[in-house]
């Protein structure tokens, strides 16, 4: 993961896999430890089907931080798109409606993700459903009314292929709708297989963002 190890597991007493993240020794820094604790416990807060669920988390007997979290069986919408190309419209709105409404319940309690993106979604099957959409890795989100971030409010935080123009300007005062934005980018690439704005560089992304008028 971005931050952490990640570890496909059987759990003795449920009898089923799980997976289980890791903050490494080498890792664990106060503000990387901060954030992994961030992480799970702001996503443990929420129970839309659409987001990836936690089942516990805690520290071994070596002091290494881990939580252990539904096991997804699946395709991020990144791996999709680049395996087998663009998707059909209605299967793209089915897809961006999920994340919506695992949005909708994170933005209702004061969380805003940051970092919506094809590899944080990841489609799976449950009780005999395709296409089930799991929003996953909340390391970035900001609690607003809260204290201070985990990240450097002013910081730039994101992966800037579905940044937000707000997000790029005024990191430290983005709110849900800047998550929004970056669904509608993760939808075009669902779509077309390329990306809103292209660059060879971080700030020629996001300078796109900010000026130009994306190609409809």
């Amino acid at each position: 993961g971005g931050m952490g190890a990640v570890y496909r597991a059987r759990h003795a007493m449920m009898k089923r896999d799980v997976a289980i993240k890791l903050l490494p020794p080498g890792k664990g820094g106060g503000d990387a430890l901060l954030r992994f604790e961030r992480e799970v416990q702001l996503t443990s807060r929420l129970n839309s089907p659409n987001t990836i669920a936690i089942f516990d988390y805690g520290r071994t007997p070596d002091g290494v931080f881990y939580y252990v979290m539904e096991y997804l069986d699946g395709f991020s919408l990144e791996d999709l798109v680049v395996t087998f190309g663009p998707l059909s419209p209605g299967r793209v709105v089915r897809i961006a409606t999920q994340i919506c409404g695992a949005l909708a319940e994170a933005h209702s309690i004061g969380l805003i993700h940051r970092d919506i993106k094809p590899a944080n979604i990841v489609l799976c099957e449950r009780a005999g459903v395709r296409d089930v959409v799991k929003v996953l890795d909340f390391g970035l989100v900001k609690e607003l009314g809260g204290g201070a971030s985990a990240t450097t409010d002013s910081a730039l935080t994101g992966t800037p292929l579905y940044l937000a123009p707000e997000a790029i300007k005024t990191p430290d005062a983005v709110d849900g709708r800047s998550d929004l934005y970056a669904v509608g980018a993760v939808a075009f690439y669902l779509l077309t297989g390329t990306h809103v704005f292209e660059g060879s560089t971080i700030v020629e992304v996001c300078s796109h963002h900010l000026h130009t008028e994306p190609d409809t």
